[in-house]
C-alpha cells in the first residue's frame, strides 16, 4: 500500500503535532505549521488529531495511490484533482488503485494538508513523525518529498460512511491579518514609541519567511539600548526584534533558544493565521490580555471537539 510522488512541490514534508520534550537538546518542536488544518484533514478521514500528514507550501503535489483509501485535503486551496477532474477540499474522497492525484499553485493561502485514513506507515522519530529538515531526521528519510518516492500507507478501518465526510471550507484567507499577542517577555527593551509602532504598524511578509519564522518588512521598532539579551527558551509565537529593528514571528522549525529580545508573543489561536500568511500579505498586531488569550485557545478546542462529534453523525 503506497502513495508514490509523481512531483513534490516546492516544499512537501510529513508533519505531526511534533516533537516535544528535546529542546534542553536542541530539537525544535517542529510539527505542522497550521495546526488547526492539520487536525482538520485528520478527523475528516477518521484519524485521531495528531496522526502525521503531509504539509505543502505554495504549491501541492502530485501522487499516485495503489490501493483503495480515503484521504482529505485541507488549508490553502492548491486546485486539487482527481485523475483530472476537481476535488473539493474539507471533504474525504476515496481513491482507488491507480488513481491520481494532482495540484497547482496555492491561489488563497500558504500551506495546505493531505491526510489519509490511517496515517503514513514511518517510523516515530523521538516521539513523532514530524520532518527535522536541519538534523535530517523524521518524516520520510529526515526530508522534503522527491519525485518517486513511495510513502508507505497504514491499513485503515473501512468505516461506512466515511467518503461522504465534509466541513465547511476554512480557507478564506485574507490579503490582511490581525495577529493578537501578548506583549513581553523583553518589551521594557522597547522605547514608547517603539511599542505603539509595534502595535500600530502594518508589516509587509517578507519572501524570506519559512517554516522557522515569518521575517516582517516595515518600520523599524525602537529600542533603548539594544536588543541583545542573554539567550533564554523561544515559544511559538515569539516576535524576535533583531539589530534591524523588524519583527520576526518564532514558528514550528525556531531555533530552541535566541538572543534577541522578544516584544511579544502571538496567542495560540493566531498561528494558524500567522502560517497562511503569504509574502506580500499585511500583518497587524493587537494587544490582549492572558487572560483572552487561553480563552480563545480554549474556545479553539471546543469547535474541534464539536466537529469531532459532528463528523461521527456520518456513520
Amino acid at each position: 500500500m503506497n502513495m508514490t510522488i509523481l512531483t513534490p512541490g516546492p516544499l512537501s514534508t510529513v508533519q505531526d503535532e511534533g516533537r516535544f520534550g528535546a529542546m534542553d537538546t536542541g530539537f525544535s518542536p517542529g510539527g505542522a505549521m497550521d495546526g488547526e488544518s492539520m487536525a482538520l484533514a485528520n478527523l475528516l478521514v477518521g484519524n485521531i488529531p495528531g496522526t502525521g500528514v503531509i504539509e505543502m507550501t505554495m504549491a501541492g503535489l502530485s501522487a499516485r495511490f495503489d490501493c483503495d483509501c480515503v484521504i482529505a485535503l485541507t488549508g490553502a486551496d492548491m486546485y486539487p484533482k482527481r485523475n483530472g477532474r476537481e476535488l473539493e477540499l474539507y471533504r474525504a474522497v476515496e481513491m482507488r488503485p491507480g488513481d491520481e492525484l494532482t495540484m497547482g499553485a496555492a491561489k488563497r493561502g500558504m500551506r495546505g494538508y493531505l491526510a489519509v485514513a490511517g496515517g503514513f506507515d514511518l517510523p516515530m522519530v523521538m516521539g513523532s513523525q514530524s520532518t527535522n529538515l536541519k538534523c535530517g531526521l523524521g518524516g520520510f528519510r529526515g526530508r522534503k518529498l522527491q519525485r518517486g518516492d513511495e510513502l508507505p500507507l497504514n491499513q485503515s478501518v473501512t468505516l461506512a460512511g466515511l467518503g461522504s465526510r465534509c466541513l465547511v471550507p476554512r480557507n478564506d484567507y485574507p490579503e490582511e491579518v490581525t495577529l493578537r499577542v501578548i506583549l513581553g517577555p523583553q518589551d521594557d527593551f522597547f522605547t514608547d514609541r517603539g511599542i505603539e509602532t509595534f502595535l500600530g504598524g502594518v508589516y509587509i511578509v517578507s519572501e524570506q519567511s519559512d517554516r522557522m519564522g515569518i521575517r516582517l518588512e516595515g518600520e523599524k521598532i525602537e529600542n533603548k539600548n539594544g536588543v541583545d539579551i542573554i539567550s533564554d527558551g523561544i515559544a511559538a509565537g515569539s516576535v524576535q526584534i533583531p539589530a534591524s529593528g523588524t519583527p520576526i514571528i518564532m514558528m514550528a522549525d525556531r531555533q530552541t533558544t535566541g538572543g534577541y529580545a522578544k516584544i511579544a508573543t502571538v496567542i495560540s489561536a493566531d498561528l494558524k493565521k500567522a502560517a497562511q500568511a503569504r509574502p506580500g500579505s499585511r500583518v497587524r498586531f493587537e494587544q490582549v490580555t492572558g487572560s483572552e488569550a487561553v480563552r480563545l485557545r480554549r474556545e479553539e478546542i471546543r469547535q474541534l471537539r464539536q466537529t469531532e462529534y459532528e463528523l461521527l453523525s456520518y456513520f
